[in-house]
């Protein structure tokens, strides 16, 4: 058996009971480094295997192998393992062996719970990483999801390698949407150092975000009350 599980954004808190049941269950954890430091406390007598960024094939090929020993191993994603996680990856390489999808909070949820309600209408997650997707889709992809109004989810916003990519994005977004769209920066969210930013299109602070940051654009229905954002659902309309 082979867990493909999704820890949450960081705390024990916001990890889902059937996640911290399969880890219970797993007799090898497999996973990056940094994941494995997030759950050290709930593994100390399991076997640990764990790498470097990527190296995701690696891992699962040694999660596959162990599996096929008897054992049952979790491989480990931060948030949902089926979101920017280890579940296809899982699935793709199996080779017969039985595999089991655990869910978990994803960063956008997560963060979208301490900035307040941005998530209450249609929304869209989008990767600023071009490692695996080319940078001229991401673009178009930002552009298209503005123009359809859609509240923006950015995963992976800005890095030392890629310091311009979140400027780009939101240069494209306000081909559609106004400058004071609010917008919402939560970094480390979960975790004991969490950061929280409310600004909007027109004030947002490049310089902290990096790639512990998620960044939610609203809509044209999304406000900032009371330092919180909100998305309206259209309740009001059936008043």
């Amino acid at each position: 058996m082979i867990y493909a599980i999704g820890i949450g954004p960081g705390s024990f808190e916001t990890m889902t009971y059937e996640a911290v049941k399969a880890i219970e269950n797993s007799e090898v954890i497999v996973g990056y480094k940094t994941y494995i430091n997030l759950i050290v406390d709930m593994i100390k007598d399991k076997e640990v295997i764990s790498n470097g960024m990527m190296q995701e094939i690696d891992r699962v090929k040694k999660a596959v192998e162990i599996s096929k020993t008897g054992k049952t191993v979790a491989v480990i994603s931060s948030g949902d393992a089926g979101v920017y996680g280890m579940a296809g990856l899982v699935l793709e390489l199996a080779e017969g062996e039985e595999v089991k999808i655990i869910s978990g909070v994803t960063a956008s949820t997560a963060a979208a719970a301490v900035l307040g309600a941005p998530l209450m209408h249609d929304f869209c997650h989008i990767s600023l990483s071009d490692l695996m997707t080319p940078l001229d889709l991401i673009y178009k992809r930002v552009e298209l999801a503005a123009e359809c109004d859609f509240v923006i989810c950015l995963y992976n916003p800005r890095s030392n390698g890629r310091p311009d990519y979140l400027k780009k994005s939101i240069e494209l977004m306000k081909k559609h949407k106004q400058g004071t769209t609010p917008v919402g920066i939560v970094r480390n969210v979960s975790r004991n150092n969490q950061e929280v930013n409310i600004c909007t299109l027109d004030t947002i602070d490049y310089e902290i975000v990096d790639m512990l940051s998620i960044v939610i654009i609203g809509n044209k229905s999304s406000y900032i009350d009371n330092n919180k954002i909100i998305t309206r659902r259209g309740y009001e309309n059936k008043r």
